[in-house]
């Protein structure tokens, strides 16, 4: 829940905060403080607060309303973004980044009363002006919650010479709707950006036991990769645990070798990229050439 400061008496504010009962996390913007902080949460609870204070015509974009189609971000969203008719205002905000020219009619929708970038121009811009990283995440997670690869297409030939359009172009074509998660995104993006062949994503493998499918690998190697995120096995029973061994065992049976990844594995990237390029065929991993767009 988001309480604003227009809403609430002074005094009564200051009571909340005095008793560790609220906590400001923007501009006249408050959350209660029921657990730990949630950076997620306090981003969205920004946004809320930004929209009920302008008075003007907005739109939120970029990772703003990449929060608001709830899109995952690699990195904690520090200001909101905001379209405006008008980049002329007396609010002069750290907290705030203000764009212009307006959204096309077309590229805005309303997103539970507030008017966002819609899922294809969110990823786009996201694309072009963020690091490659975290435009991958999003343009991989909105490409999952149904943008067409077509619209992302279209907007980049139209934005061939823009600003950023090379970055975002090299974005989307290695994007892709397979990644369940922000931390496959980067599992991914660590192996394209050191010059491994593009792998498949979900990659089905029949065993014995019936067809699972795999996060990323090449199924031309039999060389699948596995991501462990650190909720996976938690309060899972010893059944559970023997289930995921009899899958792995059967999978194996098949020929396949399997690697499992942790979030440590991908924060240490060179390593991971050895380990992985161990796996595959010698010519392969001796024409390895980092690539120069995913810098």
């Amino acid at each position: 829940m988001v309480h604003l400061a227009r809403d609430t008496p002074r005094h009564a504010v200051a009571a909340r905060l005095a008793a560790e009962e609220w906590r400001r996390v923007g501009r006249g913007v408050y959350v209660p403080v029921d657990g730990p902080p949630d950076k997620r949460a306090d981003a969205l609870a920004r946004i809320v607060g930004l929209h009920a204070r302008l008075a003007s015509a907005t739109c939120f974009g970029h990772t703003s309303a990449a929060l608001l189609h709830g899109l995952p971000l690699w990195e904690a969203a520090a200001v909101t973004h905001v379209f405006q008719r008008s980049s002329a205002s007396g609010d002069r905000s750290s907290e705030i980044v203000r764009h212009t020219p307006f959204p096309l009619p077309e590229d805005v929708v309303v997103l539970d009363g507030i008017p966002a970038t819609t899922l294809g121009r969110t990823a786009w811009d996201c694309a072009r002006y963020l690091r490659a990283l975290g435009g991958l995440v999003i343009v991989d997670a909105a490409l999952r919650a149904g943008v067409q690869r077509a619209d992302l297409e279209a907007r980049a030939a139209a934005a061939a010479r823009g600003r950023g359009s090379a970055r975002g172009m090299a974005v989307l074509r290695l994007a892709d709707g397979g990644a369940e998660s922000a931390w496959e995104s980067a599992c991914r993006f660590t192996l394209l950006r050191a010059g491994l062949p593009v792998p498949q994503t979900q990659i089905p493998v029949a065993t014995r036991l019936g067809t699972f499918w795999a996060d990323l690998g090449w199924e031309e190697w039999k060389v699948l990769l596995e991501y462990d995120g650190r909720t996976k096995y938690v309060g899972r029973s010893t059944e559970e645990f023997m289930r995921e061994k009899r899958r792995h065992d059967a999978v194996v049976e098949e020929g396949w070798r399997m690697l499992r990844v942790t979030r440590d594995d991908v924060r240490d990237s060179a390593l991971l990229v050895r380990r992985v390029a161990a796996l595959l065929p010698p010519a392969v991993a001796a024409s390895l050439r980092p690539r120069r767009d995913l810098g």
